[in-house]
């Protein structure tokens, strides 16, 4: 690091000229966006979003993060008042801007009770939430609420020292009610269908449980707009840290880094008001299902499909991946032969200028967005990324070959083991499971295809009985354990 000094209010009009820094009296900022999950993601989306309208007009929209697992954001923005380095990258060169929206930063687990005072102030109007799919303690396959999560036993039994964003959101929504304050909306900004619908269910079922009063206190009144987010933040590195820092001429112990592109394109529902975020680029619709949709088929699930078969091959980024011709050419005909036959765009959408951006995104060599990253959590992201668009295939009696190929590439991921015989750290919410399984096996991938096929919670019932499904998968898993995933993918593209 260039300097012993962090990043803080002090020290902001000593940065270099070049370094965009918040134009707005951050000491006047009210607490109006709580959000759950704080963490890259957000800080370089929704935070920049925040922070470009503050620049317009400073309003009651000063955002409260809040960590319901690791203090690591905690501990490296709070010595920095909250301040962070967004590193804007490409291949013409990078971009820093210091965001200033975050005013307070809390852990979840270590005072839950100053979340809940935090969430049931009355200048709260919007709660935000980015906590993975897995953070929804839901059945992927339904939607519905897991009741026998043991965390959400937990929060049902001890409402006032909740683990769970659902248990956080219910039970400040409690006191509110209580206290005679209106709900505040609850926005989902993460990748699961129908996020706003879906987080709806959930709530409104894991407040029935507490309280037949409450639950339908939550169902008439409580707002969960859809939304579609999209940015790719890859996780910061160590070299990232020096290099900001270095820029800077003062230490930044958490930036995040990104790509020019983002989009949001969010329900405008919101009783309780909102900011104006039409004017910094927010496409306020009335149906964001067609654009949620296109996002979680053509962008998540090239993704994910890159990811498995990428690591599998040898690759470590999705740039490294993507400047291989094969695969480059199986995501492009993936987009436009399989997964965008599916969509239903509204007038004006323009699919293929969209995954030409896409393109050009995955192969930016200024993100180093590891494949393993991507390829965590599986179970929870297959069925919208994957197996939903496979569904809507198979219906319409269409071939599924590219699709299979990148659910056939997660199976033979799972198994832990990669093409060199080296072990994969498989990070997923079911990983002691995938090992029994992949152990059961022995390497024989039709024992393992029919014992995967066997996990309800990602298959459903419906697709492990469709033989239009389970063959072709079948047969590009046995040809990934002979041929490799290069020579796979060459002769599929």
């Amino acid at each position: 690091m260039p300097s012993a000094a962090r990043l803080s209010s002090i020290n902001l009009a000593t940065l270099p000229p070049q370094v965009k820094r918040p134009a707005y009296d951050r000491e006047a900022l009210d607490i109006g966006i709580v959000h759950l999950g704080v963490g890259a993601f957000q800080r370089a989306h929704q935070a920049a979003y925040i922070d470009a309208l503050l620049a317009r007009s400073v309003g009651p929209w000063g955002v409260a993060g809040v960590s319901l697992r690791s203090p690591d954001t905690r501990d490296a923005l709070e010595p920095q008042d909250g301040l962070y380095t967004m590193a804007v990258r490409d291949a013409e060169g990078e971009r820093l801007q210091v965001v200033g929206c975050l005013r307070e930063l809390l852990v979840a687990h270590e005072d839950p009770a100053a979340v809940l005072e935090l969430m049931a102030r009355p200048s709260v109007r919007i709660v935000t939430l980015t906590v993975t799919e897995k953070g929804y303690c839901h059945d992927p396959a339904t939607g519905a609420l897991n009741e026998d999560h043991p965390d959400i036993r937990h929060d049902l039994a001890d409402p006032a020292a909740p683990r769970t964003a659902i248990g956080f959101i219910v039970e400040a929504l409690a006191r509110r009610r209580a206290a005679g304050l209106p709900s505040f909306t609850v926005l989902s900004c993460d990748n699961l269908p129908s996020n706003g619908d879906t987080v709806a269910r959930i709530l409104r079922r894991f407040a029935e449980l507490r309280d037949a009063d409450l639950g339908a206190w939550v169902a008439a009144g409580v707002a969960c707009p859809n939304s579609m987010v999209d940015r790719i933040v890859p996780a910061t590195t160590e070299a990232d840290r020096a290099r900001v820092s270095a820029a800077l001429g003062v230490s930044d112990a958490w930036p995040v880094v990104t790509e020019p592109f983002t989009q949001w394109v969010v329900e405008d529902r919101f009783p309780a008001g909102r900011p104006a975020w039409e004017t910094v680029g927010v496409e306020m619709v009335a149906d964001v299902h067609p654009y949620e949709t296109m996002k979680l088929r053509l962008l998540n699930g090239s993704h994910s499909t890159i990811a498995y078969l990428g690591y599998l091959a040898g690759y470590e980024t999705v740039s490294d991946t993507m400047a291989d011709p094969a695969f480059a050419t199986l995501i492009r005909n993936l987009m436009d032969r399989e997964t965008g036959p599916t969509l239903h765009m509204p007038p004006g959408a323009d699919l293929d200028h969209y995954k030409d951006a896409l393109i050009t995104r995955f192969r930016n060599p200024a993100l180093r967005h590891r494949t393993w990253q991507i390829a965590m959590d599986g179970t929870q992201k297959l069925p919208q990324r994957l197996l939903n668009p496979i569904r809507d295939r198979l219906a319409a009696g269409r071939p599924i070959d590219r699709l299979a190929l990148g659910v056939a590439a997660w199976m033979r991921y799972v198994t832990g083991l990669d093409e060199k015989g080296q072990p994969i750290d498989v990070r997923d919410p079911l990983a002691p499971r995938l090992a029994e399984i992949a152990a059961a096996s022995g390497g024989a991938p039709d024992r393992l295809a029919e014992a995967l096929f066997g996990l309800t919670v990602v298959f459903g019932d419906d697709l492990p009985r469709d033989p239009r499904f389970t063959a072709p998968t079948v047969t590009a898993l046995r040809r990934l354990f002979a041929e490799g995933a290069r020579a796979v993918v060459a002769a599929t593209a």
